[in-house]
């Protein structure tokens, strides 16, 4: 008869006696199996703790691990003698003030940490020994008293770490306007019973299942995007690309591999792959506000775009005799500031480029390629919009109405130096920028161009090493070797023998066959001015525009007035009359008393 059933005949007292000690040892003994068997699973799985870093006991694997003590759990839990800090908390407490993250674009009320933020900082803030606890009467002997210096100790300076212990609710979702609504947070990703965001809605500290006890696989920052939205980000070629990074990414990446699952695509990681680690952290940022991995802001671009990563190599163009001064600005550029006068003048990466939403796209109908989506600037009448659709309006940011736009590169009759004023369909004549030219018929023209057509700044301003020089480096005016950032050579000085090179930006439109001829398909006195008279075509031409018919805006640096004159009038179709003084090929003064050509 088995013991429940001696139980269940009534037998004496003694005989339920112990039939229910032998029941009770039974329970305890299948009890004391079942946890054996799953100690023993735990032990079995390369994931737990055991396994991890947080195994601070003498068999942990990390390189901070007690001397002698055997058990696990005591660094952070125990069942007697718990304090209220935590769940079963154990360890000591740090008692330091944190100096919180900060930025100009943050919406959220961050203070100093609290809840499981600030029990990881027990031990991650590098002030609290790691073998205090208080279920012993001496701290538990380490080889290293205190977090050791490095990415796990954070210290008390938190503002290069993502703000934690901060209300994450639809009131901060409205104010930023990049959450996603908290109620649709995946399972993993855990807000606090207050509602906040802690150290544990990312990191769970008993598993390590994704590296870097990640609360889920972050491959292609899958767990930065179940609380950050970015729209146009899952189209941009940051999120899409199949490239390899280059090593010196991989290297940090593959020693803390946040971005990666299980640490296996960390070994060949690519553009998509690493996606927001490419270029910020979660924690030690080498630049604070964005959480940038590298302290210089252009390095976080030029570590893939100079020359060695998957991207053209912009940083070839930026030493280049004129460019853009990017390389020099430093952390200059701020997401507030004010896209036409800031408070210091710079030219960064991200004044024209989203890295967010940029792409590949060479332009569509409306001629914006797509290395400039998403992006802000100035329209043609001067107003701001967030994101421009066509390229002039990111152009005319800087060389618009900008207080600090610089003075004209061509001493010019009639100065204007305002590039959005310039191009004004209202002018007498313009090249055709925002809209088509005047003029009904422009016979130097090289096809397909014609009076109808339409340019972009970059059709002059580009790299001189580019697809449309006839190279293969990046597009884009970056930078070159002929100023102001040319795409071509454009002599515009007098004097030197005539050569259809030293022009070559112009006769990249225009024919130097129809242009240096007598025929009087174009004007018939382009030959004697640019071989006899050896004049540059910004002599007399304004590259942008003019207030006069056919760019007619005179370097003063070689036409001067004659008798306190100094006029162009046009007669008509390839005619007009000159009032100045310039020189001639021998460098002699040639006098134009009202001369009609």
């Amino acid at each position: 008869m088995n013991h429940l059933n001696l139980i269940k005949a009534g037998r004496g007292a003694s005989d339920f006696a112990f039939a229910s000690l032998l029941l009770g040892w039974r329970w305890l003994s299948l009890m004391l199996v079942l946890g054996f068997i799953s100690f023993s699973a735990s032990a079995q799985n390369p994931n737990s703790i055991v396994f991890s870093k947080h195994n601070l006991s003498v068999s942990g694997p990390g390189s901070v691990h007690a001397t002698t003590e055997s058990d696990i759990c005591i660094f952070c839990h125990t069942p007697h003698q718990a304090t209220s800090d935590g769940p079963l908390w154990n360890h000591g407490m740090s008692s330091e003030v944190y100096v919180p993250y900060s930025s100009a674009t943050l919406k959220a009320t961050v203070g100093q940490p609290t809840g499981s933020s600030r029990l990881c900082l027990g031990c991650h803030d590098g002030t609290v020994a790691l073998g205090l606890v208080h279920s012993r009467n001496s701290v538990i002997p380490m080889n290293n008293t205190t977090m050791p210096a490095g990415v796990n100790n954070l210290g008390t300076d938190l503002s290069s770490d993502h703000s934690v212990s901060f209300t994450y609710d639809a009131a901060l979702v409205t104010a930023n306007g990049s959450l996603r609504d908290p109620n649709t947070l995946p399972a993993d990703v855990r807000l606090d019973r207050a509602s906040q965001m802690q150290c544990s809605s990312c990191h769970d500290p008993h598993n390590n299942q994704y590296g870097s006890f990640l609360v889920m696989d972050n491959t292609g920052s899958a767990l930065c995007m179940t609380c950050h939205t970015i729209a146009p980000w899952t189209l941009s070629s940051h999120a899409i690309s199949s490239t390899p990074i280059p090593a010196a990414l991989v290297s940090p990446l593959t020693k803390q591999p946040t971005a990666f699952q299980n640490k296996s695509a960390a070994k060949k990681p690519t553009v998509a792959g690493a996606a927001c680690a490419s270029c910020h952290v979660s924690h030690t940022a080498g630049s604070k506000k964005e959480l940038m991995r590298f302290s210089s802001l252009e390095k976080n671009c030029l570590v893939c775009h100079a020359g060695e990563g998957p991207g053209q190599n912009i940083a070839a163009d930026m030493n280049k005799f004129s460019a853009h001064s990017t390389l020099s600005e430093g952390d200059t550029h701020s997401a507030q500031e004010d896209p036409v006068n800031p408070p210091t003048r710079h030219a960064t990466c991200t004044d024209c480029h989203n890295p967010h939403a940029s792409n590949k796209s060479l332009g569509g109908q409306m001629r914006l390629p797509g290395a400039l989506n998403a992006v802000a600037g100035i329209t043609a009448g001067g107003s701001k919009i967030h994101a421009v659709t066509h390229e002039y309006e990111l152009c005319y940011r800087c060389h618009g109405d900008s207080a600090q736009r610089g003075p004209a590169v061509v001493p010019r009759q009639f100065v204007e130096t305002n590039t959005r004023r310039e191009f004004d369909p209202g002018n007498v004549s313009f090249h055709p920028v925002e809209t088509t030219g005047k003029n009904p018929v422009s016979p130097s023209l090289i096809l397909p161009l014609n009076a109808a057509s339409t340019i972009d700044c970059k059709d002059c301003h580009n790299s001189d090493q580019g697809p449309a020089a006839g190279g293969t480096g990046a597009r884009g005016p970056h930078g070159s070797s002929f100023a102001p950032i040319l795409e071509r050579m454009l002599l515009t000085t007098d004097g030197t023998p005539y050569n259809p090179a030293n022009f070559a930006l112009c006769f990249k439109c225009h024919s130097s066959t129809v242009v240096d001829s007598d025929l009087n398909t174009s004007w018939q006195f382009h030959r004697k001015h640019i071989e006899d008279y050896r004049a540059a075509c910004t002599t007399c031409h304004d590259s942008h525009a003019a207030s006069q018919p056919h760019l007619i805006n005179f370097n003063t640096a070689y036409v001067q007035p004659l008798n306190g004159a100094l006029r162009y009038t046009s007669t008509g179709m390839n005619h007009g009359v000159c009032t100045l003084t310039c020189h001639d090929g021998a460098g002699q003064n040639k006098p134009h008393d009202a001369k009609s050509y």
